[in-house]
């Protein structure tokens, strides 16, 4: 993708020159070594918009049904609104490629949509722009973003904005009489033999392992913060490896599962419902020891766009627009507010309150994803989880 520098060629616009000739001489200049003002002072004008439309943002994010409903529920708005393209690229999570542009001073991602352990690490890391509570907009009942967001939804680097839920699932086709009803019978082969599906990634697959293996939810990181519990989450792995499928994006367990590839997977819960009401696939959540988790979307350290990245990012944590995705896909706002905004779907009127991870009936049995725990021994957790995969 082509971009533009500094934005200096957008204000040499003939009606901006004839308006104001002194100014329109100076703005290449000023923009260059202003862009905040340059930005400022284009808002204010008569040609701003038509200079606004010709920019476009880098969104990269998750893809699929999930990529779709931030489409339906904010970027199209967003876009409409401030006449700023979006260009949506997906990817499969991580920190590398990151890294590797802000270490060469190339980047090409504006934004980009991150699990929390992520966000932290990397907002640690320099690799993201701080965005302070108090530039987010105020609830949809006038509360303070500092009071309206949840509390483990604040990092430095911005807010998360929706609650997803790692779980497992089966195809209510292809199961049989018996029907898994517990995170242990996932690892049960002799009472649900067939494969598994896996995500191949050391997040969620060690906590559903202790899990399964009888550790409390209020244990499972007091556990795997020591030498043993780690190993013993490997162990309970072990007695499924030569099952496992392993997925990496999102949209495959949904595939696997209407495929019979797998007999039970894990997933994510929004795909899992998109598959069911879009698609009407028989398929059925195991809520009991679902791995709630929480993202949201960072600016990237240089980025040429920066002051539009980050008018994108406070649109998208405004309770309307977290609002607007849950009428999309069944993953929970991160403002306090915006859950009452949300009623049923917005395109099969299916309600959406049994599908959300947070709903009542869902969490009951959930585990909260210890991000804090993960940024500090994520690395070690990858390495060693590639070393047991390669074994």
């Amino acid at each position: 993708m082509t971009r533009k520098d500094a934005m200096g060629r957008r204000f040499m616009l003939p009606g901006l020159a004839v308006l104001l000739p002194g100014l329109a001489a100076l703005l290449p200049r000023l923009a260059a070594l202003l862009p905040g003002l340059a930005v400022a002072v284009l808002a204010l004008l008569p040609c701003g918009r038509a200079a606004a439309q010709e920019q476009t943002l880098t969104l990269v994010s998750w893809g699929g049904a999930y990529a779709r409903a931030c489409e339906k529920g904010y970027i199209e708005r967003f876009e409409r609104e401030t006449g700023i393209d979006v260009r949506i690229e997906d990817y499969n999570g991580g920190l590398a490629q990151i890294r590797a542009q802000v270490d060469v001073g190339n980047v090409y991602w504006d934004v980009v949509d991150m699990e929390l352990p992520d966000m932290v690490r990397g907002c640690d890391e320099g690799l993201f722009v701080p965005i302070d509570v108090d530039e987010l907009a105020p609830g949809a009942d006038g509360t303070p973003a500092a009071d309206d967001i949840a509390e483990d939804g604040l990092t430095e680097c911005g807010p998360t904005n929706l609650y997803y839920a790692t779980v497992v699932v089966y195809n209510d086709a292809r199961i049989g009489t018996a029907k898994p009803s517990s995170i242990a019978d996932f690892f049960d082969l002799e009472q649900f033999p067939g494969r598994r599906g896996m995500r191949r990634s050391p997040l969620a697959n060690l906590e559903f392992a202790l899990m399964a293996d009888g550790v409390p939810l209020d244990e499972v990181y007091a556990t795997l913060d020591t030498e043993a519990g780690v190993r013993r989450a490997f162990r309970k792995l072990d007695s499924i490896k030569d099952r496992i499928v392993w997925w990496e994006a999102g949209a495959q367990p949904p595939q696997m599962l209407a495929d019979g590839e797998v007999v039970m997977t894990t997933a994510y819960n929004g795909r899992i419902f998109n598959a069911q009401v879009l698609e009407d696939q028989p398929f059925v959540i195991v809520w009991d020891g679902q791995l709630l988790d929480t993202g949201g979307l960072v600016v990237v350290e240089g980025t040429r766009n920066l002051e539009a990245a980050k008018a994108f990012v406070r649109f998208a944590n405004t309770a309307r627009a977290m609002a607007d995705v849950g009428r999309y896909i069944s993953y929970s706002p991160s403002r306090r507010s915006a859950m009452n905004l949300i009623s049923t779907h917005a395109e099969t009127g299916v309600e959406m309150s049994p599908h959300m991870p947070t709903s009542p009936e869902n969490i009951g049995r959930a585990l909260h994803n210890d991000w804090e725990w993960w940024s500090d021994n994520g690395e070690e957790m990858n390495e060693r989880f590639s070393t047991w995969l390669a074994r």
